[in-house]
């Protein structure tokens, strides 16, 4: 009995005993190996771009359509994301199933539209019975494969061609290497185009409204409130008038911008303002706003970014910051509660 405890003992003793150092080395080196290969696969695949990926850019720039894309199995995957980046850099594109094709989805295809399909063997049945097809319709096909001189590549216009690496997969089966270079030359072409286009910063934001990058490029006339919800007073107003105008904000407001009669800014009064007055002056209620207010208060500009108004905000440790136009007239107001509402959950992040 006490033996098979031992013996349990130990058996769950070498269960839970660390990898040994020889072992993890192997892993590494594994690792390593495979991306080298793969890495080979990109090299070779750039060593053999030429005059078909100027043509296939050309055809894709030219494209009065849109992109279909289409791939099946793991080279599918990959169009998808080949088409995903075409879509979020200015170029129209789709992703099209193979097998779905061929049984209705031929519909959303327009002669105007270009195809570029992936495939590394050149022989995948569903692409060998659809490039025939899109031909006919008048669609120019852009082929991403290892093997130029297969069946796919004789039916296709442009043939981009990827090279015979070995694939990375220890049996030489999996794709691995074939769809690492597929990926490569698929960004190559998108961005390639996308660089061609000129896509400008504020267009690339605009296909990605949300998340960090969509927040990064946001303007400030984006986030910034107006009418009612900037509380505005002149420099005759008292402090009873500018909590007037608070309560009448239809959001909660934090402060208010004094204009003179050309309404440009001049002042700015806030509730911690607001609660200094009613602490240290009995007739607070009559006070003119003029003698109490913050003047040449810190402005943010309608056109800058808004990550720029966040490091004002930080700097000077403000809730609210008024927003002025090229001539320095006021036309809203920012809130810290409107940042944090946008996904600017973290101020750090912006400096």
């Amino acid at each position: 009995m006490i033996g098979d405890m031992n013996t349990a003992a130990n058996t769950a003793h070498s269960l839970n005993a660390p990898v040994t150092t020889d072992l993890n080395a192997k892993i590494v080196e594994i690792g390593r190996s495979i991306l080298a290969r793969e890495c080979e696969a990109v090299t070779e695949a750039k060593a053999n771009l030429g005059d078909a990926f100027v043509e296939a850019v050309n055809i894709i720039l030219n494209c009065k359509g849109r992109l279909a894309v289409t791939g099946m199995g793991k080279a599918g995957l990959v169009g998808r994301k080949i088409q995903a980046t075409f879509a979020s850099t200015a170029t129209r594109a789709y992703s099209l199933h193979p097998a779905e094709a061929i049984h209705g989805d031929l519909g959303m295809i327009d002669g105007d539209d270009a195809i570029l399909a992936l495939t590394n063997s050149g022989e995948t049945q569903e692409l060998v019975r659809l490039l025939p097809t899109f031909r006919k319709l008048g669609c120019k096909v852009i082929l991403i494969t290892g093997r130029p001189k297969s069946t796919c590549a004789k039916l296709s216009d442009i043939v981009l061609d990827i090279g015979a690496t070995p694939e990375a997969c220890p049996l030489h089966l999996a794709p691995s290497s074939s769809t690492t270079a597929m990926l490569a030359v698929g960004d190559a072409l998108a961005l390639t185009v996308m660089q061609l286009k000129n896509v400008a910063p504020e267009e690339y934001a605009a296909y990605h409204p949300g998340g960090a990058l969509g927040r990064s490029l946001m303007r400030v006339h984006e986030i910034m409130r107006t009418g009612d919800d900037c509380p505005t007073l002149v420099s005759t107003d008292t402090v009873g008038q500018y909590d007037v105008a608070i309560q009448r904000a239809p959001r909660r407001a934090g402060a208010a911008a004094i204009v003179d009669s050309d309404r440009k800014l001049v002042g700015f009064f806030t509730h911690g303002d607001f609660v200094r007055c009613a602490r240290d002056h009995s007739d607070w209620f009559n006070l003119p706003i003029a003698d109490v207010m913050t003047q040449n208060p810190k402005a943010a500009k309608v056109s800058e970014l808004v990550a720029d108004s966040i490091k004002l905000i930080q700097k000077h440790k403000i809730d609210e910051l008024p927003v002025v136009d090229d001539d320095h007239k006021l036309v809203g107001l920012i809130d810290v509660q409107d940042l944090l509402a946008a996904g600017f959950s973290s101020f750090d992040d912006q400096s």
